[in-house]
């Protein structure tokens, strides 16, 4: 920890000029002392956010942020093509995998802009318009994907484990979003008045800055904690730590499915009554 009796200069002075020690205590001091920076006004939060969130992507690989198989928007290209297109407009994503006959054979990436370009031609064929596909391994640092995404002009990744079979997506923005937080656009839920949405299969999709108060309104539950009020902090608490992408948790007969979250923080989830699923 630094020195409170030494001042901000002084501390990174000797961070800057000190014996060498292994690089994770380096990068603790560092950020102790950003810290300090920031409870001293020198540095505002949000900056600190980023910093810290900088050192993260340096430790983190494509398994930890990646968006799993089961929860890919994929497309078939044996589908007809309004079928094809009727996908892409209810998944509302500019990019999506395609495959043939097992979706661990992607064989490339349609964009949603060449689709609506040019699905009105006559000769207009869906494998002629897909885009290469890029293929990484778990282990891939984030550090290093967000240059090849940078350098390639690569938007979408596609991650497969050490059999070669498909893990799951990565984008720049899910890259993007270790460092500056959630990246909303036009098509996630932003209003407080769509913190929890009811979906055709019986789900509810959650916000995970939900007020317990409002989950308990639509679920007919009870969480209550004094030192907890959203349904994020609830989950975090009964698990201990921060769950990843796909994780189930099971909390007094609700049953939590995380579908958007990274390291720090859970942005999404869904939630169902044990008790009402079938087999």
């Amino acid at each position: 920890m630094p020195d409170p009796n030494k001042s901000l200069l002084e501390r990174l002075t000797d961070f800057l000029t000190s014996q060498p020690v292994s690089p994770a205590e380096r990068r603790q001091e560092l950020i102790d002392t950003l810290r300090e920076a920031q409870s001293e006004g020198l540095i505002d939060a949000d900056a600190l956010s980023m910093i810290e969130g900088v050192f993260q992507v340096g430790q983190l690989c494509a398994r930890d942020i990646l968006v799993p198989r089961a929860q890919i928007d994929w497309i078939d290209i044996n589908l007809s093509l309004p079928e094809i297109i009727k996908c892409v407009i209810v998944a509302a994503h500019s990019r999506f995998p395609v495959y043939e006959g097992s979706k661990d054979n992607v064989i490339g990436i349609l964009l949603a802009k060449d689709l609506l370009r040019h699905s009105a031609e006559a000769d207009f064929q869906v494998r002629d318009w897909l885009r290469p596909a890029v293929f990484i391994p778990e282990s891939k640092r984030l550090s290093i994907l967000l240059r090849d995404f940078k350098d390639n002009r690569n938007h979408l990744a596609i991650v497969v484990d050490e059999y070669s079979g498909v893990a799951g997506i990565i984008t720049i923005e899910d890259v993007l979003e270790q460092i500056v937080g959630d990246i909303e656009d036009e098509h996630d839920i932003d209003e407080e008045a769509d913190n929890i949405i009811s979906l055709d299969n019986g789900d509810i999709r959650v916000k995970g800055i939900t007020e317990l108060d409002q989950l308990n309104e639509v679920l007919g539950t009870h969480f209550s904690d004094e030192n907890i009020e959203t349904v994020a902090g609830l989950v975090i608490q009964h698990l201990g730590r921060v769950p990843k992408i796909g994780e189930v948790i099971e909390i007094n007969d609700i049953e939590f499915e995380v579908q958007r979250a990274d390291p720090r923080q859970i942005h999404i989830l869904l939630a169902r009554q044990t008790s009402k699923k079938t087999d």
